[in-house]
């Protein structure tokens, strides 16, 4: 990833983690509500798309 932008990197780590650790169908609501946050926060500053794209994989890889 981008070694200009640690913060990015942290934050997109630490959304993956917690799309892990999801184990109910609420929790994965609140994981999806924190990848909304994520897109949201750094569209603005702009990042990859890749990341967003692997975010959601992930959403949906758990929901199965």
């Amino acid at each position: 990833m981008n070694k200009k932008c640690p913060r990015l990197t942290k934050t997109y780590n630490k959304t993956i983690s917690v799309i892990e650790s999801c184990k109910t169908e609420i929790q994965l609501e609140g994981a999806s509500r924190m990848v909304k946050n994520f897109k949201t926060m750094y569209k603005q500053v702009g990042y990859p798309k890749a990341l967003s794209y692997s975010l959601d994989r992930a959403i949906k890889r758990k929901k199965l």
